[in-house]
């Protein structure tokens, strides 16, 4: 028999919890365990103590749905098979920066039929992946979801991020997304191809990517990012963001952004003596006069260029890159 509002006691609705997944339930479950749809109704009004979260899903609180409950509710929508891509799976996959993202995409085999509706983002596919566990919910591996997620950038800018903070934790490798890509639909791919280009240049930030663009323009000789130099003896001396090779110049991007912490900063200050003290020629910039003042940050790399073309060369070289 279905019991309408005024039937159910608090521990019948407790009892309700079993059939939830993270306090959300199916409908259908709740019509199974007897209450009515107009007690369904009534407890989803705008006053009251649930809402409905997606259609056929009752989010059994009132309160702003956290990302995981979103998560959780597009999954249970989708049903089996369904998988995060973008930025849903990359927040399941420790990307804090994905984290705020409301949308929640996910990936469908093709012969599916359902569409996006509400947060819900569907996307129909050929190329189906085997999905991977985050924490209970089922996830595109990162170097899809990374590509899912730049595919749907809208700045050039917000890719960069996107890509160079995967690459620079040591996530995944820039050729492990290129064949991802590539295996992938044309479709939204000309940002992520351009992207990867520069990762593939050793770009590690939004920062660097600045800078490249800057030396582009310059018309000095080739610029070299992320690069170990050592001694001739082989002791290592540092990695700059930026080094012109020709004369010795390392080209230093200054800010506590992109280093996780004052000690790692101070770090950094370490190193840009060392590199004085053995004869190089350091210029340091803000990100800030990268995107704000590109002229200037272009004369400065000019100037100091000159300045370490005018004294000898210190005896210092790039460290081969390892063959495996």
């Amino acid at each position: 028999m279905r019991m309408g509002r005024r039937h159910w006691s608090a521990d019948a609705l407790r009892e309700l919890r079993r059939f939830a997944v993270s306090g959300i339930v199916r409908v259908r479950d709740l019509l199974e365990a007897g209450m009515s749809g107009s007690a369904i109704s009534f407890r989803c009004r705008p006053e009251g103590p649930w809402q409905r979260i997606l259609p056929g899903l009752v989010l059994m609180h009132n309160g702003v749905p956290s990302q995981r409950e979103r998560r959780t509710a597009a999954l249970l929508y989708c049903g089996t098979g369904s998988m995060l891509t973008g930025r849903a799976a990359l927040a399941e996959h420790g990307y804090r920066s994905s984290e705020s993202f409301s949308d929640v995409h996910v990936l469908l085999d093709h012969s599916r039929r359902m569409q996006s509706t509400g947060f819900l983002v569907v996307e129909r596919t050929t190329r189906l992946p085997t999905p991977v566990d985050r924490s209970g919910l089922a996830c595109s591996p990162l170097p899809r979801a990374l590509l899912d997620a730049a595919r749907r950038c809208t700045t050039t800018s917000a890719a960069r991020a996107l890509l160079a903070e995967a690459v620079q934790r040591g996530d995944v490798s820039p050729a492990t997304l290129a064949d991802e890509l590539e295996s992938g639909s044309n479709r939204g791919s000309a940002l992520p191809r351009k992207i990867l280009r520069e990762v593939s240049a050793d770009i590690h930030s939004v920062a660097e990517a600045d800078a490249r663009q800057l030396w582009l323009r310059s018309g000095l000789p080739p610029m070299y990012f992320n690069r170990e130099i050592e001694t001739r003896a082989g002791t290592f001396v540092a990695r700059p963001d930026g080094w012109i090779d020709d004369v010795a110049l390392a080209w230093e991007i200054d800010s506590l952004d992109w280093h996780l912490s004052p000690d790692e900063y101070d770090a950094t200050l370490a190193r840009r003596a060392r590199m004085q003290s053995e004869g190089i020629i350091v210029l340091a910039v803000i990100p800030r006069q990268l995107r704000d003042s590109p002229e200037r940050a272009l004369a400065d790399l000019r100037a100091h260029y000159e300045l370490a073309r005018s004294r000898p060369r210190p005896p210092l070289r790039m460290r081969p890159r390892p063959t495996h």
